[in-house]
Order: structure tokens, then C-alpha cells, then sequence
């Protein structure tokens, strides 16, 4: 836990004065109404005298200085914390000036008696400026005696004051520049202190200036104020001194970098300063001899305490453990390319590291915990022959606030420590390239939910029946309306499918089940690939970092032919850097390189009711006085409509109870929807899924390439995840299989989750369609209107018919029958050999119908009775045909009379 900052710490407290403190008032009254008489007489215009300065009186000189100094924020580590029942866990603190500022009450009595026995003996005496002092001062330094600052205490503080002005103007000159001035050793610059000072004390009581005094100071490095010098230097509060230890740090002021006792050279210089000190208080009244004495005996013995800045200490603590170094590293870029900040990165920078922020992050600790430990039981930091990568993200649905971020190797971005811990990284697996990330990874099948989205917006079901088998397809058969012509191009390419065993026509929830190529090349045929894209872009799906646009022949193995952009380049949707490539390949391939965030984000659209936020890691942010501090928040926006989501979701979760998915599934019976993703080679392997309320994404691959020859870069490739095997013993090509479960079920159980909404019918119900007619059409004209109906079209070759020969004869199913949209016809093609047996036969004559019979052609001609009984064919009527009238048979084919033969 950490310590907090209440804002009453933030104001100096007003203590009762003594009669010491009554009489200082009354001369600082005094020194004000009688500025240009004897007080400035005395104490000022010898400084001036001396200095060679034109000027008619002391008042003129001081009657032209300005009159008003304002303290204002002194720089405060911000520092990142997670909320845990137990309370706020702090991650890590940033700063350039580690400073606790803290209250009267809270700073040992020991350390302000020193700083005035020492620094200013007469503090509670003056009106800001001794007079004493500085009149003693110009005699010494005049007659060459001695140097002598004669700076109060009031006045150290004005001049510690301007200094922390100085360094906090972002602009490095600028700053310099003020800060020598604050620091020049000149009349003008101790007139400006002396009547800022008088101006200090119309202001504020003495306690409250020597508190600002205390908690100002610097004490070596960077350590400023009382408190943090004495948890860095002692490891414990400013209430907590001894009297050697107070003495021990504000002899630590007087000279920083040559008294501040981390540095063992610097001790003995210290313990001598110290025991001036001391010598000091006992002169004073402050301490009694014994106390003294004691004091002087003891040993000057630091207890160092470093406050760390940075994210390395939230990947590496003891006391929290959770790998949070990439997520701290992505919440501070968060803050520092949020224009809320400040005008420029450096500014922004800046304010971060001075403004005693309190950043409230969104991390669940619960879920990180088990992210972190299914992946570092699955997945190494490092494997001899493989780059190995890991990493898991989710994402609060409805909200984008960011639960978990985790990966196999832990973050940290000291170069040194780097070189002698290569299983550590600087870059965060989960984001985009500007928020730490790596370049992103191929998605795989997990781009198929897009491409369903946009099947179910354009008004088709996941009940349709498409041909999911691999095959040669023509570039010109997808349309794509934002391209020249309207169609990808005008070359073709060859695709396989990963699942043999599913194969034919089969319904679209099958395909995404089963994650056939096939089927989702089957449905892109029947859209618009532009809009496919659009609805990905509306997800907020994208590249995770800037990439050179492929040409033809860097495309996969020739799935891209010749685009109609020109200059041989695949298209993207608007031509930039971060659009996914416009390739057939993508809407089921998933070829392009993208962050795991960004595919939780796009699957809590899925199970949101089709809203998609955008990724935030931060809930609440306050300054050092605990008021919220605006910052830009997660923006939420419709992607697809409540009832394209829940199609897809019903599809989802078919996958995961269903499906390949079903590794997804809840241990505890929380409604999930996933898919997985495997790319080329098996290289990555992924699941991406949700409940209602958590999404999550897992990642495990190729984090870069390994070389067999590191000084020959064709040596050098991403290579299979098969044949690798984690500590745990799982392979490692499943490993996203053990560990989004283990996430998902922490986040079950502390977030629950709803059914999915139920889906539209139109989505879910097979789409019913009549069977047009196309006898005596060519084959090619029935395939053509069979295939712009919606219909799969095979060649079921020759059949006997009596259409001229070549012409279609008839199909299966026939006309007019109702089948699903998407299913299978075969077309039969006439031999041209067949006749139709003529109508008119059953209620003649046997005799009269085997004549009727043989004036069409067929001359095999017999007879049967319908129920027993002797055949009078002259008289017996026919009362049925076998085959039936109308049916087209060949002329010598077996014909059947039926007669009704009278009883024996």
C-alpha cells in the first residue's frame, strides 16, 4: 500500500505564537512601515553603497523591486496505482524532484529547531531580514574578514522558491536561464530576496514559512523536502528523527552533493557540519547538554532507501509481483500523447514527472495475477530457435477500460540491465507501435467475426449455405466498388483450406465453426469487399504500426493478383499506413499485422450490442490537492447494429460450444464467444473471445525472426510453433489454449456475464428460394441465373431427355421446388434420345394404348392386370402407366400397362 497526501498537507499550518514569534510580528509590522527610514538604512543601503550602484536613496532601489512572490506547487512524483480490496496498491512513481510534501505536525521538532538554531538564530525575532545579520555581513565582507550571505531563513526560502520556478518552465533555455539568476551572486539578487522576504512575511506566519523552508529544501541528488530525505536517507518519516539524524540532514542542505551521507567520502564532512549544528541547538536553549552529547557520540550511519522511478519497479516488486511493467509503460505514454497534458510530448513529459499526479489505473489485479501465471507456466521468456512471444490483453466491454496486460517476457528499459538480462524487452506485445508495441502479428482466422459481419449487415444468415471447398477462384468474381471497375481484378488464385474434413455446401455457421477458407471466400463473393473493410475500419480494427504497402510480389503466395490502383500495390481503403490490406486473402486469412488490444476491442463490439471503445488504462486522475484532473477518456462509438452483433455472437458462441473453440468455454457456465486464429505455418496461434462484460485476447508466436545465419538476412524468417513445448509440457502451438481460459474464468467470476441477445431472425433462419426453371436453356445460361440466384452449380453431365441435345434437360432439385439460398443444383444437359410418353393413355382401351404408344416410338409394350383376373386387352381398360405420362424415356425402354382385368 502507499502513502497518501491528504489535502489539508497541502497548506501550512498556522501554529499559536510565542511571545518570541508576537515580537518578530511586531518588528516584520514595523519593518514595512518603516522601509525607507532606519530599517533600510541600516541594512540596505550599505549593500548598496558598497556595490558601486547608482541611486539616489536605499528606497529608491527598493521602491523599484518587485513586491510579490507566490510559492505556488512545488514538484511531486506522480505515481500509478491498482485498486485491490485491501486498497490502492501503488506501481510505480515518476519524478523529476522526489518530494513528500508534509504537514507541521508530521516533521520531528528536532529538524526545525536545528534549521533556526543554525540557519537563522533570530527567525522568530526579524520581520524577514535581520538587520543584525546583514549590517554585520557588509562590515566582514567590506573589511575582507569574512564572507557572510546573512540569508534568513525566510530568505533561503524566497531563493529556493525562485529556483523551483526556474525549473518549472518546460523550455530547457528558458529555464536555464532563470535558474542562473536565481542563482547569481549579486547585490540586486539579494535586494530582490530581502524584499520578498519582507513581502513572505506579511503573509505567512513564521511556522508556515519554515515549513515551506523544509519542504522545498534539496537534500543531495534529487531529493527535496524534509520527508523524502529522511525515507531516503533513514528509511523512515521526518516525525521519526532522532536528534543526530535531523542534525545529520539539514547539515545535508548547506552543500548537497558534498555533505549527503549515501556517499560514505561525504560522512565525515557531514558528522563535522552535523556537530556544528548541534553545538548551534545547545547554544540556543534547544537541547540540554546531555542530549548534545549524546548526539555528538553517535555514529553517522545511513539507512538508504531509493525511490525508484519508473516502470522497471512495476514489473520487478516484491510487493506486487504482477508484471505490470509494459501496462505502466502504456499508461504513461497514455498520459504523455494526451494533448490535455500539454502542447508538445516534452511538455506533457514534463508535467508528468512534476505534477504529483495520482493516476488511478484500471487494472484488475485478480485477472493479471492469473494472466501472468498461465503464461509464465506455457510460454517461456526465451527458446533456443524461436523468438517466442506471448502476450493476453482484455478489455472491459462497454467501457474499453483495460483489465489485464500480460506477456512471456517482462518489461524493462534500463539498456544495461538489458544486455545482461536478454529475456527481458522494451517493447509491449499487446499495443500499437507508438503505445510501446511491436509491429503487431498476423490474425489469422480471427478476422472471420468481420467478415460475418458483414454477411449478417447485408441481410444473409449464418443458416445460408455456401461451398466451403478449397478451389481456383477468379479475381473479378468479388466485387469491390471503391475500386477502378468495380470488381479486385481480373486474374485468379488458388486457396486450400487447413480442415480438410469439412468440405461441400455446408451452412455459414459451420464455416465459422470450423474455420474454413471456403465458405468465407464464398460468402466475399456475394459482397462488396470494400464494405467489408469499411465494417473492420468501423471496429476500430487496424495495423498496429506504419507498414510500407505490399507489392503483388510480396503478397501470400500469389493470393493477390493485379490491382486496379496501379504500380502493382495492394489497396487499401483510404491509402494510409495503418489501413488493412484489401485482399481477398484478409477476409479469411487475416494477413496483416495487428496489436492484441485492438482485437480484444473489435470482439467486445461482438458481445456489446456492437458498440466499440476505444482502449483505456486509466479510470481517475488527481493532482497533488486530490482534484480530479481532466484527461481525454475512452470514446465509444456504434460499429455494427444491436442485430448484426448478436448474429455474430450467436455464431461465436456456436464456435465455442460447437466449433474449435471450444477450449473457450467457462468453468463456471458464463456465456463466452471466441474464435481462434492460426496463421501460415502454424507461426501465430490466437483466441480472441468475450462474455458480456470482459473481452480478452491471447496472442502466442513469432515475437520477430531468427536468423540460421545472423550475417545473412535471407537466413532469417518467423518460424512454426510446432515441435516446441512450454514448461508446462504443452506444446506451445496450443498454449493460447490454456491461457485465455485461465483469464477468462478469474474474469467470470468477478464480472459475471449475461446471455447474448438473442439474434434476428433474419440472421439465424436459412433464407428459402424457388428453383427457377432453366430447361432448354444452354448449360451456361442456367449457370449464370442459377449462380446469380444465390445457387452452388454443378455439371450433373448427360440424361436421357428429349430437349435437343446439348440444352439443359432439367435440374436436381427441380423447378420450382423451395430449397435454402446457397444450396447445391445439378444441372443435367439432354442427350437429345429420349421422348416423352404421350398423355391420353389410362381410361382407353390396352389395345388402343399400346397402338398410341408405338405411333410415338416405343416398342416395348406390356401388360399387366391391377388386381389379379385374365387380360382382355381389346376390352380392359388402362388404369395406369408405368412410367407415368409426360416422363421421357428412351424408345426401347420397358413400358408398363396397368388394366383392369375382369375376375375368372
Amino acid at each position: 500500500m502507499t502513502q497518501r497526501t491528504s489535502q489539508s498537507s497541502r497548506a501550512r499550518t498556522v501554529k499559536p505564537r510565542s511571545a518570541g514569534n508576537a515580537l518578530g510580528g511586531i518588528i516584520g509590522a514595523i519593518a514595512m512601515c518603516l522601509i525607507a527610514g532606519v530599517l533600510v538604512t541600516a541594512a540596505v543601503t550599505p549593500v548598496v553603497a558598497l556595490s558601486g550602484m547608482a541611486a539616489t536613496t536605499a528606497v529608491d532601489i527598493f521602491e523599484k523591486l518587485p513586491n510579490h512572490l507566490n510559492p505556488g506547487q512545488l514538484a511531486e512524483p506522480s505515481t500509478l496505482y491498482a485498486s485491490s480490496p485491501e486498497g490502492d496498491v501503488e506501481l510505480a512513481t515518476f519524478y523529476d524532484q522526489d518530494r513528500k510534501t508534509v504537514k507541521w505536525e508530521d516533521i520531528s521538532q528536532y529538524a526545525k529547531d536545528a534549521t533556526v538554531a543554525e540557519e537563522d538564530p533570530r527567525f522568530y525575532t526579524h520581520g524577514g531580514v535581520d538587520v543584525l545579520a546583514s549590517s554585520r555581513a557588509v562590515l566582514q565582507n567590506a573589511a575582507g574578514t569574512g564572507y557572510s550571505g546573512a540569508s534568513t531563513v525566510t530568505m533561503q526560502y524566497v531563493r529556493n522558491v525562485l529556483i523551483q520556478e526556474a525549473l518549472a518552465i518546460p523550455d530547457e533555455k528558458e529555464s536555464k536561464a532563470k535558474y542562473k539568476a536565481a542563482m547569481k551572486d549579486s547585490i540586486d539578487r539579494k535586494l530582490k530576496e530581502m524584499k520578498y522576504a519582507i513581502s513572505i512575511e506579511k503573509k505567512y506566519s513564521k511556522d508556515e514559512i519554515l515549513l515551506g523552508y523544509l519542504n522545498i529544501a534539496l537534500f543531495g541528488r534529487k531529493v527535496y523536502g524534509i520527508e523524502s530525505a529522511a525515507n531516503f536517507y533513514f528509511n523512515k518519516s521526518a516525525k521519526d528523527l532522532t536528534l543526530a539524524e535531523a542534525a545529520s540532514l539539514i547539515a545535508t542542505v548547506n552543500n548537497p552533493s558534498k555533505l549527503q551521507i549515501d556517499v560514505p567520502e561525504n560522512i565525515p564532512d557531514n558528522k563535522m557540519r552535523r556537530d556544528k549544528i548541534l553545538g548551534s541547538m545547545l547554544r540556543t536553549g534547544k537541547i540540554t547538554q546531555a542530549q548534545h552529547d549524546e548526539a555528538v557520540a553517535t555514529e553517522v550511519k545511513p539507512n538508504i532507501k531509493r525511490n525508484i522511478a519508473g516502470c522497471n519497479i512495476a514489473e520487478q516488486s516484491e510487493t506486487t509481483n504482477y508484471g505490470l511493467g509494459a501496462f505502466c509503460d502504456y499508461v504513461v505514454r497514455t498520459i504523455k500523447k494526451d494533448p490535455k497534458f500539454g502542447g508538445s510530448p516534452e511538455e506533457r513529459a514534463f508535467n508528468f514527472s512534476r505534477g504529483g499526479y495520482k493516476i488511478y489505473t484500471t487494472i484488475d489485479l485478480d485477472m493479471q495475477w492469473a494472466a501472468r501465471q498461465a503464461t509464465r507456466e506455457n510460454v517461456p521468456e526465451l527458446m533456443d530457435g524461436i523468438d517466442v512471444g506471448s502476450a493476453t490483453t482484455s478489455v472491459q466491454v462497454g467501457t474499453g477500460r483495460v483489465l489485464a496486460m500480460t506477456q512471456n517476457r517482462p518489461f524493462n528499459n534500463a539498456e544495461d540491465f538489458l544486455k545482461e538480462n536478454p529475456g527481458y524487452t522494451t517493447i509491449n506485445y499487446s499495443t500499437d507501435y507508438e503505445d510501446g508495441g511491436s509491429s503487431g502479428f498476423q490474425v489469422g482466422s480471427t478476422f472471420k467475426p468481420v467478415t460475418l459481419a458483414e454477411w449478417i449487415r447485408t441481410g444473409h444468415s449464418v443458416r445460408d449455405i455456401v461451398n466451403l471447398n478449397g478451389r481456383t477462384v477468379q479475381e473479378n468474381s468479388f466485387q469491390a466498388s471503391c475500386l477502378p471497375d468495380g470488381v479486385y481484378g481480373y486474374g485468379s488464385f488458388a486457396f486450400t483450406n487447413d480442415n480438410e474434413g469439412t468440405k461441400g455446401n455446408q451452412p455459414v455457421l459451420t464455416a465459422i465453426a470450423n474455420s474454413v477458407n471456403g465458405g468465407l471466400v464464398s460468402m466475399q463473393q456475394k459482397m462488396d469487399l470494400c464494405e467489408t473493410f469499411t465494417t473492420a475500419q468501423k471496429l476500430g480494427i487496424h495495423r498496429a504500426s506504419d507498414q510500407a504497402t505490399w507489392t503483388q510480389g510480396e503478397a501470400d503466395a500469389g493470393l493477390v493478383g493485379q490491382d486496379q490502383v496501379g504500380k502493382n500495390k495492394i489497396p487499401t481503403l483510404h491509402g494510409e499506413p495503418r489501413d488493412l490490406s484489401m485482399v481477398p486473402s484478409n477476409v479469411y486469412g487475416g494477413v496483416d499485422e495487428i496489436a492484441p488490444i485492438t482485437m480484444a476491442s473489435a470482439f467486445a463490439a461482438f458481445a456489446g450490442n456492437g458498440e466499440v471503445c476505444t482502449p483505456m488504462p486509466i479510470d481517475r486522475i488527481t493532482d497533488a490537492d486530490d482534484k480530479d484532473v481532466a484527461f481525454t477518456k475512452s470514446k465509444c462509438s456504434e460499429a455494427l447494429s444491436p442485430e448484426v452483433a448478436a448474429g455474430v455472437a450467436y455464431a461465436l458462441q456456436y464456435t465455442v460450444n460447437n466449433g474449435l473453440a471450444r477450449h473457450a468455454q467457462s468453468n463456471i457456465g458464463t456465456p463466452h464467444l471466441a474464435k481462434t486464429g492460426t496463421t501460415d505455418d502454424v507461426v501465430d496461434n490466437w483466441t480472441v473471445g468475450a462474455s458480456t462484460k470482459v473481452a480478452t485476447a491471447t496472442w502466442v508466436g513469432n515475437a520477430g525472426p531468427v536468423c540460421a545465419n545472423p550475417e545473412d538476412p535471407s537466413t532469417c524468417g518467423r518460424v512454426t510453433t510446432q515441435g516446441f513445448v512450454g514448461p508446462s509440457g504443452n506444446r506451445l502451438m496450443e498454449a493460447d489454449q490454456t491461457i485465455w481460459p485461465a483469464t477468462m474464468n478469474v474474469a467470470d467470476a468477478k464480472y459475471g456475464g449475461d446471455a447474448f441477445p438473442e439474434p434476428s431472425a433474419t440472421s439465424v433462419q436459412q433464407t428459402m428460394v424457388t428453383v427457377p426453371d432453366v430447361k432448354g436453356k444452354s448449360f451456361e445460361e442456367a449457370r449464370q441465373l442459377l449462380t446469380s440466384n444465390g445457387f452452388d452449380v454443378i455439371d450433373g453431365g448427360e440424361v436421357d431427355s428429349s430437349v435437343a441435345r446439348g440444352l439443359v434437360a432439367g435440374t436436381d432439385p427441380a423447378a420450382g421446388d423451395s430449397i435454402g439460398l446457397g444450396s447445391r443444383i445439378t444441372v443435367n444437359r439432354s442427350n437429345g434420345e429420349a421422348f416423352p410418353i404421350p398423355d391420353g393413355l389410362v381410361g382407353a382401351t390396352g389395345n388402343s394404348a399400346k397402338a398410341t404408344l408405338s405411333s410415338a416410338g416405343f416398342s416395348n409394350v406390356d401388360f399387366t392386370c391391377e388386381a389379379g383376373g385374365k387380360q382382355n386387352p381389346s376390352k380392359n381398360k388402362v388404369v395406369a402407366v408405368n412410367p407415368s405420362s409426360g416422363t421421357e424415356v428412351r424408345s426401347d425402354s420397358q413400358i408398363t400397362l396397368s388394366l383392369a382385368c375382369s375376375k375368372r
